[in-house]
């Protein structure tokens, strides 16, 4: 599906509407206040589909002063984020460059969304874990105080240790798991020899205790995933301090269309793909090949000021004007 209209005509509120009303969020803020029109008490999105052969019905509920509601098929979900697990959703914007361009702690997110994607079980790991170094770091700052023994650290390293060990293992396989495909998709995009290097060791009591009084001069455990990173590579060269702002958005688009496919293969459905002004910075010969590529990858979502931006017949072109979208 192609999307089109001016500048500021609103294509990137109704990428923006289709994602909220699939996963429960908006990719572009976490205050959902700011998802309700101005002057407007209320929003909702209502969207029809099929999952599969099995029709799919999804409505979210934004009122400005209450939590959002969810309905999946009619019934009411506890959290609107529980659409996560029922629809997956992937969506480019120009500022999701920062997954190849930001800092380490963009990147260990993004990782840990794709692991959680192609392995729900594990998906709660990183967020475990990352409650395990807070308390552990809480405990520091007792001790440092001088309100507690250095006795009640251990329960805390251990558990550090524990599930320190396990993300870093999950985040190995999911990564081992995307980089041969992103290679394939960045080559075919013109990136060539692209790969993914996650360099994390798991953390153990011993090197954690190792550093203990370093870490009680700082507060801070100084030590374990929550500091690793992984590096996004092409010919060697890393992309975020050597990379240009092409070839950085054809990382992030590989890494999309990657996970597209993984998912697909493990969970028999595609994921909705959102690509948001994804053809602007792009030459002939790179549209081309996105577009081959995305006509096979499921149903996409793309915007664009105008029709000759994608150089393939779309199964559906609408139009974006302030207030309406018309089929073009």
């Amino acid at each position: 599906m192609l999307v089109t209209g001016a500048n500021g005509a609103g294509k990137t509120n109704l990428l923006e509407s289709l994602h909220v009303g699939t996963q429960g969020f908006s990719p572009r803020t976490r205050a959902d206040a700011q998802l309700v029109r101005f002057g407007a008490e209320a929003a909702r999105i209502e969207l029809a589909g099929r999952r599969g052969e099995s029709p799919l019905a999804l409505e979210v509920t934004l009122r400005s002063h209450e939590g959002k509601q969810a309905k999946l098929n009619g019934a009411p979900l506890r959290s609107a984020e529980q659409l996560r697990a029922e629809v997956t959703t992937l969506v480019f914007t120009p500022d999701r460059l920062t997954v190849v361009k930001g800092g380490p702690a963009a990147r260990r997110a993004y990782f840990d969304r794709v692991l959680g994607r192609l392995s729900p079980a594990r998906g709660a790991l990183p967020l475990d874990y990352g409650a395990a170094v807070g308390q552990r770091n809480a405990c520091l700052r007792r001790i440092a105080a001088g309100i507690a023994g250095r006795d009640a650290l251990a329960p805390w390293t251990a558990k550090v240790a524990e599930l320190g060990s396990a993300l870093v293992a999950a985040r190995r396989e999911a990564i081992g798991l995307l980089e041969p495909v992103f290679a394939e998709r960045a080559g075919e995009l013109g990136l060539a020899a692209a790969t993914l290097e996650y360099a994390g060791d798991p953390p153990t009591e011993v090197a954690l205790e190792a550093r203990l009084e370093r870490d009680l001069e700082r507060c801070v455990t100084g030590l374990g995933p929550h500091l690793d990173d992984v590096s996004v590579r092409s010919g060697g060269r890393d992309l975020r301090s050597f990379g240009s702002q092409g070839e950085q958005r054809l990382a992030v688009l590989s890494l999309l269309l990657a996970e597209a496919e993984l998912i697909t293969e493990r969970r028999g459905v595609p994921p909705l793909l959102l690509f948001d002004d994804v053809l602007s910075e792009l030459d002939a010969t790179r549209r081309r090949s996105l577009a081959d590529r995305i006509a096979r990858t499921g149903q996409t979502v793309v915007t664009a000021t105008g029709a000759d931006a994608l150089p393939l017949e779309p199964a559906q072109l609408l139009r974006v004007t302030p207030g309406e979208v018309l089929a073009a």
